[in-house]
């Protein structure tokens, strides 16, 4: 099916979503409640625990005894309160990331705190529209007593939503925004929950709009998502022209390696790298994995290697999950870090009993 399509169903025997583009699969949501309590985009209060000096970071405490840690420690001692969003999943014995850029999202409006006023998204060109939705979050501030330091984002959803819709949303998004930021003094507190998966669908891919949703506890079926989520249970993948890659994560890293199959030929080798290239930013986007991610590429003249990075940091640079590509090391293999944002698709399986 081409366009952009969104199905929501049950897998595994919890609600989960599923993004589809042309036919194919690009995002998976699922509930993550069973296996970690503060799954990313949870907004908490935390109390600042001690500075890392070296890190240029603070380790924070956060409902239920968890760890914390803020990149950013600028201004901050220790004793003091402070709101924070979960941003990713920690490693194992790590501390769980947080920011204090928080945002509150909505499918047509985004409440920014730290970033006062209204912009309206560079996809919306029409000047009447970028104007009217613009009047619309100015008075959705208003209404909820024009906090000071927030702002709001409207999505291009908006273009073709209605008015009194956006109002509603924009509105609610502002008002909780402002008594959340307000409630900073106290113990470490769970005060906004992440959303579960078909709420967070609406928000997360609601820019660009979907073509078409679907709703249904057999969609996941009917739309080969299920069969797509069995194809990423198993580490080896394959490539176009009989090759294939083998991604295999590890506790100190994640392994990829290419290989041609029986055809040898540098041709066929250069095929499957590209091919591995291009697909490798949605595979471990779906497959949940992250840290650094060291490529075996399937051996090809030293030549080549620009062909092949300069297709790596094309298919990487549509990414939203902050990734470094590092480059070759003296070994021929090529090395890059990316964010851990999300649980493993594999401990979600594990988490629901299936192998």
């Amino acid at each position: 099916m081409k366009g952009r399509q969104v199905v929501l169903g049950r897998h595994w025997g919890e609600e989960a979503a599923a993004l589809m583009v042309d036919g194919r699969l690009e995002d998976l949501l699922f509930d993550l409640s069973a296996l970690t309590p503060l799954p990313p985009g949870a907004i908490c209060r935390a109390v600042v625990d001690r500075l890392v000096k070296g890190q240029g970071g603070v380790f924070v405490r956060l409902p239920d005894g968890e760890r914390g840690f803020l990149r950013d420690a600028k201004g901050l001692s220790e004793g003091q309160a402070l709101i924070v969003q979960v941003t990713g999943v920690p490693e194992d014995g790590k501390a769980i990331p947080v920011t204090q850029r928080v945002i509150f999202r909505g499918q047509t409006a985004l409440a920014t705190p730290g970033a006062p006023g209204v912009n309206v998204s560079r996809r919306i060109r029409d000047e009447a529209r970028r104007t009217r939705l613009a009047e619309l979050g100015q008075a959705a501030l208003s209404q909820a007593g024009d906090p000071p330091m927030l702002g709001l984002v409207m999505r291009s959803a908006a273009a073709g939503a209605d008015e009194a819709e956006i109002a509603e949303e924009a509105a609610g998004l502002a008002a909780l925004a402002a008594e959340v930021m307000a409630d900073a003094a106290g113990r470490p507190e769970l005060l906004v929950d992440a959303d579960l998966p078909w709420r967070a669908a609406w928000t997360d891919w609601a820019d660009p709009p979907p073509d078409s949703i679907d709703q249904g506890d057999d969609s996941f079926e009917a739309h080969g998502v299920a069969a797509a989520i069995d194809a990423l249970l198993d580490e080896e993948l394959d490539l176009p022209g009989g090759g294939f890659a083998v991604i295999e994560a590890t506790r100190a890293l994640v392994a990829v390696d290419v290989n041609t199959g029986r055809d040898m030929t540098p041709a066929a080798a250069l095929k499957a790298n590209i091919a591995l290239a291009r697909d490798l930013p949605r595979q471990l986007r779906l497959r949940g994995l992250g840290g650094q991610v060291v490529i075996d590429f399937a051996p090809s003249p030293k030549r080549e290697r620009g062909t092949i990075e300069q297709v790596l940091r094309a298919a990487f640079k549509a990414e939203g999950t902050e990734t470094v590509l590092i480059g070759w090391t003296a070994m021929g293999l090529f090395e890059l870090n990316r964010k851990r944002d999300r649980v493993p698709l594999a401990a979600v399986a594990a988490a629901a009993g299936t192998d």
